[in-house]
C-alpha cells in the first residue's frame, strides 16, 4: 500500500514537471505548495484546536481546577475532560491532523528523493513506479544554478557557499518557533518546556545538515514546504513577530 502511495505521487510530481516545461525545481515547488493546499482543512482544524486550548488554559476555572486537584491527578484528569467537553475542544484534535498530515508530507519526500534517480539501478526502480511518461526519465535535474541531485554550492569568489541550506535553517526556524509559540503549554510542565525550546533551536541546524549533506531536491522540497508552512500560518493571522523574532532584533519602542 505505501509503494502505491508514493508511485501516485511520484506520477503526479511528473504530470506537473511535463507540464512547466520539464523544470524539476519548479515543479517541487508547485507540488510542495498543491500539497498543502490539499491538507489546509486539517491545517485549519489543527490552528483552531490550539487557539481553543490556549484560551482555556487562560481562563480563570482552568486555573482553579489546576490548583485544587493538584494532589490528585486522577480526579484533576476528569475534572479537565468534564471541562474539555463543556467547552467544546477535542484534546486530540490539535496534534490528530498532524498525525493524517505526517505520512502525505513523507510521502512527498519520497517522491522527490526517488525522482531524483540518477544510477542505472535508481532509474529501474523509478520506472517501475511510472503508470506513464517513461519517456520524462531520466529528469533533468538542472535548477537555477544547482544540480538537485547532488549537494548545493554557489561560487562565489572562488568559494562554494551554500546559500540554499542557510536559508533552510533560517525558514526552519521561523517554522518551528511559529508552531511552538501557538501550540498550547502542558500547563506550566518545565520539561515539556524545555523540549519545546530544544527543538526549536536544534532542529533548524539538522534540517540545515540535511540540506547541506544530501541531494539540493530535497534543499528545494524544505524551503518550499517551510515557506508554505508560514504563509499558511499567515493568512489566517497566527503569526506573533514579537514572538518569533529574538527581543533584541526588535526596534525600540522609545
Amino acid at each position: 500500500m505505501w509503494d502505491a502511495f508514493i508511485s501516485i505521487m511520484i506520477n503526479i510530481l511528473l504530470y506537473i514537471y511535463d507540464l512547466v516545461g520539464q523544470n524539476f525545481g519548479l515543479a517541487i515547488i508547485i507540488f510542495t505548495i498543491l500539497v498543502r493546499l490539499v491538507t489546509y482543512p486539517l491545517t485549519a482544524s489543527q490552528m483552531k484546536s490550539s487557539k481553543g486550548m490556549q484560551e482555556l488554559q487562560k481562563s480563570k476555572e482552568w486555573q482553579d481546577i489546576q490548583k485544587k486537584y493538584k494532589d490528585d491527578k486522577e480526579t484533576l484528569s476528569k475534572k479537565q475532560m468534564e471541562l474539555y467537553k463543556e467547552m467544546g475542544i477535542n484534546p486530540l484534535g490539535s496534534c490528530l491532523p498532524t498525525l493524517i498530515q505526517f505520512p502525505i508530507i513523507i510521502g512527498l519526500y519520497q517522491a522527490v528523493i526517488r525522482a531524483l534517480a540518477v544510477t542505472p539501478l535508481q532509474l529501474l526502480k523509478l520506472s517501475m513506479h511510472l503508470s506513464n511518461g517513461a519517456n520524462l526519465i531520466p529528469i533533468n535535474n538542472h535548477f537555477l544554478w544547482m544540480e538537485l541531485s547532488e549537494p548545493e554550492r554557489a561560487q562565489i569568489f572562488g568559494f562554494g557557499v551554500p546559500i540554499l541550506a542557510i536559508i533552510v535553517v533560517i525558514t526552519s526556524y521561523f517554522q518551528t518557533k511559529m508552531i511552538s509559540t501557538t501550540t498550547p503549554s502542558s500547563g506550566g510542565d518545565d520539561q515539556s518546556a524545555q523540549m519545546n525550546k530544544a527543538m526549536t533551536l536544534y532542529m533548524p541546524f539538522l534540517m540545515g545538515y540535511f540540506a547541506l549533506s544530501y541531494a539540493s531536491g530535497l534543499a528545494v522540497y524544505f524551503v518550499a514546504s517551510n515557506l508554505a508552512s508560514i504563509a499558511q500560518y499567515a493568512l489566517m493571522g497566527r503569526i506573533d513577530f514579537k514572538k518569533l523574532i529574538p527581543s533584541k532584533l526588535l526596534p525600540s519602542k522609545s
